[in-house]
């Protein structure tokens, strides 16, 4: 049985404490939040700094047995502190999360590798991974930059390779580049679908991944490609964000909409 976690993406109108009885009702066993947001003042869950929503997830969470996978998002730049996310780690640790997300925005690979080498030393006290997530207009725009800054970074314990199917299709990212990634630094995927292709605008890449993602199956993306390279016990995120589509269905509706379509691909085929 693959464990399926629903992504901030996915449930993206929901709070906290929502999104964990939205995941529970739809047979995930994990949600995924985003408690900092990717920019400033860009949407967000809130919860850092707010004691009673703290309280309330966790109590969520003791009611349905959803535990959180993976919180969003610390973003290495040139100016990057890792004690900047103090209040992330401690709710991470409060809420028993597996994962952060870490996205690499800074083009000296060798500042960004020594920053993410520093990411991981003052995470680990956390219990939590910090998995580096490619995406193809950063400075880690595909999986063996990624792979190159973590065995160049020493291979912390604690590091890890998110791969984002969306992130897949549009890079320059083979089948033989997933299967090379050590089964140790792989802890979770994302899966949607999207057009394939690496001749799109870094603004026309953004907005898919932020707004127009298309359901497994929908798009022209290798999914099941790429899900048969990767590991066959991963756990999988569904994140799927489409406000065309998701307009016409509430968050429990699109949560169960997104894992129907993702099941398929990922499930052992008889």
């Amino acid at each position: 049985m693959r464990t399926y976690s629903l992504a901030y993406l996915t449930s993206h109108r929901c709070t906290p404490p929502e999104a964990i009885r939205v995941a529970s009702a739809n047979g995930y066993a994990f949600v995924g939040l985003r408690l900092w947001p990717n920019a400033p003042g860009a949407p967000q869950q809130h919860l850092l700094g707010q004691p009673d929503v703290l309280r309330e997830t966790l109590a969520a969470q003791q009611d349905t047995g959803v535990g959180v996978f993976d919180l969003e998002i610390i973003r290495i730049g040139e100016q990057f502190d890792p004690h900047t996310w103090d209040a992330l780690y401690d709710a991470g640790a409060a809420l028993k999360a597996k994962a952060i997300l870490v996205a690499g925005d800074d083009k000296d690979e060798a500042r960004l590798t020594a920053n993410y080498a520093r990411l991981c030393e003052v995470m680990q006290p956390y219990g939590m991974t910090a998995d580096l997530e490619f995406m193809p207009w950063t400075a880690v725009p595909d999986a063996n930059s990624a792979l190159r800054i973590i065995r160049n970074a020493g291979m912390p314990s604690n590091a890890g390779i998110l791969v984002d199917a969306l992130h897949v299709g549009r890079s320059h990212t083979t089948l033989d580049d997933i299967r090379a990634i050590p089964r140790a630094l792989l802890h979770y995927a994302q899966i949607c679908d999207a057009v394939a292709g690496t001749h799109f605008t870094t603004e026309e890449m953004i907005h898919t991944a932020r707004c127009e993602r298309l359901l497994p199956g929908d798009g022209t993306i290798d999914v099941q490609g790429l899900f048969d390279a990767l590991p066959a016990d991963l756990p999988i995120s569904v994140e799927v964000v489409n406000l065309a589509r998701e307009a016409h269905a509430d968050p429990s509706e699109w949560a169960a909409i997104c894992m129907a379509a993702s099941r398929p691909f990922v499930e052992p085929r008889g």
